[in-house]
């Protein structure tokens, strides 16, 4: 095979990878605006805003510096969300259980007797139960989120590195045409 021949199977080829990079850097910008469209938006629809000042001073120094850096704006970012559940609503549901979780409050209850659930002591515990159930339950909602808003910021960077690698190769493919049209020009004059 003569080098010029190579040279252009070798561009071409580039060229063709170019192209899917850009199909592929084109599918994950529209899966990272998607995925962060659909995760603003859901959130913004919750109407939750970041706790500040005295709500934050009863957390934990790990906790409050958490929080701080977003503190009275809107919850409409996945950080925002790993943030209120993983330090404010956790924070909350261990202050409130002594630590202890959803199943074993639950646990707790149903060994008790019928009677025992009709007192107060364990109307409080049932309460309890309650309480950790739904603080679990919007904890796994913000976590989805913010799983989904990664993603989302993965996708992103997919596409970047794909637009940029589309460039690199069709730059390098050109250079590569350019090259087999030297050499044939080179070969035509010997």
């Amino acid at each position: 095979m003569r080098r010029s021949a190579f040279d252009k199977l070798i561009s071409w080829t580039g060229l063709a990878l170019a192209g899917l990079l850009v199909v592929v850097g084109g599918l994950a910008s529209w899966a990272h605006f998607f995925i962060d469209d659909q995760v603003q938006s859901q959130l913004v629809a919750q109407r939750i805003t970041m706790p500040e000042g005295d709500a934050l001073t009863s957390l934990s120094d790990a906790d409050r510096e958490a929080l701080e850096p977003f503190a009275g704006s809107p919850l409409d970012t996945g950080a925002e969300a790993r943030a209120f559940a993983d330090h404010y609503i956790l924070a909350h549901m261990n202050a409130s259980s002594g630590n202890r979780t959803y199943e074993e409050v639950s646990g707790e209850f149903m060994a008790l007797s019928d009677q025992e659930k009709a007192s107060e002591a364990g109307q409080q515990v049932a309460a309890l139960r309650q309480s950790l159930f739904m603080g679990n339950t919007l904890r796994g909602m913000l976590l989805n989120a913010y799983a989904f808003g990664t993603m989302g910021l993965i996708a992103g960077l997919t596409a970047i590195a794909s637009f940029a690698g589309a460039v690199v190769l069709a730059v390098l493919a050109a250079l590569g045409l350019r090259h087999s049209k030297t050499r044939d020009a080179e070969l035509a004059s010997i």
